[in-house]
């Protein structure tokens, strides 16, 4: 597909993150003559409804969430039966590639990273959108330490319809909430908690609930307690972790802010001036400082495809409790 040209100004230029529903390419907008990510739908005639729907809701639903720490929607287009999403190129890496190659990150770079998604989440659940596939392939770093949550393609609309089938779960074992892998809807707190399971990841350089196959994975977030954390986790931190991780989602933080504020980042403090635009809708935060994370080697990355032994998972519920 290289060299295509979709929507008479989008064209093609190379594939960056294959995916299950999409592939994600580099390609040139030639009106504007810059450089984006174009996400494009993959034919699938068995899951072509259901796959088309969700796309138009991951547009709909990005559109609406501008953030510093969300990747920004340009466009959503359909070009001879190809629907397409235009996005922001982000120069950097996905966090689970730095994870793979760095191993466990420091204390500080964890902070910065868990706190910069906490206030993208934040804005999303206060749009009433959740996430539902939060981890490290959807989330991405820039050299300069500032990041990007990505890949809102199963995301849902907390007051809509969602256009999963009768019994089917979505979400990536490996980061998958108790109450999702027991077939139960995802929340705020469901995010909440596969940030958890990102932040530990990031803290010792190793996914904390890995059992080998889908459903012992998923299973495990039920039943098992995570590894500990070494002692030379900060008891702030430490207590972050713990408390995302919490099996109960009614334990869990109450909500991304809150998170946001456990990490030191405040609302700000604006005394006396009315910040708040028209349409009502202000996050209220100062952005926590992006801590550069070396050696980094910069690419053009846009959201990157998960190995394949932790995919998206779309299981039924009565498969994991077999």
């Amino acid at each position: 597909m290289a060299g295509l040209r979709l929507g008479d100004r989008y064209v093609l230029q190379e594939r960056i993150a294959p995916g299950g529903m999409a592939d994600v390419w580099r390609g040139l907008d030639d009106v504007l003559q810059r450089e984006v990510a174009v996400k494009v739908m993959r034919a699938d005639p068995d899951n072509e409804e259901v796959f088309a729907e969700r796309f138009r809701d991951e547009a709909l639903h990005s559109a609406a969430l501008l953030h510093a720490n969300i990747t920004t929607l340009f466009d959503y287009g359909e070009d001879d039966h190809l629907s397409f999403l235009v996005m922001e190129l982000v120069p950097g890496l996905p966090l689970s590639a730095i994870i793979r190659e760095q191993g466990p990150l420091q204390p500080e770079a964890v902070r910065s990273i868990l706190g910069q998604a906490a206030l993208a989440l934040g804005t999303a659940h206060e749009a009433g959108v959740v996430h539902r596939d939060v981890k490290p392939a959807n989330i991405l770093v820039r050299e300069d330490g500032l990041v990007k949550l990505t890949d809102f393609g199963i995301a849902r609309a907390t007051d809509a319809i969602g256009h999963t089938r009768v019994g089917e779960m979505l979400g990536t074992p490996n980061y998958i909430s108790p109450e999702q892998a027991v077939g139960q809807q995802a929340t705020g707190a469901s995010d909440l908690y596969a940030l958890g399971v990102v932040a530990h990841e990031m803290l010792t350089g190793h996914r904390p609930f890995d059992r080998g196959t889908p459903i012992a994975t998923a299973m495990s977030h039920v039943n098992e307690p995570p590894p500990p954390l070494g002692d030379e986790v900060p008891d702030d931190i430490r207590g972050v972790v713990e408390a995302l991780l919490h099996k109960d989602p009614a334990q869990r933080p109450a909500n991304a802010r809150e998170v946001a504020i456990m990490l030191g980042v405040a609302p700000a403090e604006l005394s006396g001036l009315d910040v708040e635009p028209a349409s009502g809708v202000a996050s209220g935060y100062l952005v926590l400082p992006v801590t550069p994370l070396t050696p980094l080697t910069p690419v053009s990355a846009a959201p990157a495809a998960e190995p394949a032994d932790i995919p998206t998972m779309a299981a039924r519920p009565e498969q994991l409790l077999d």
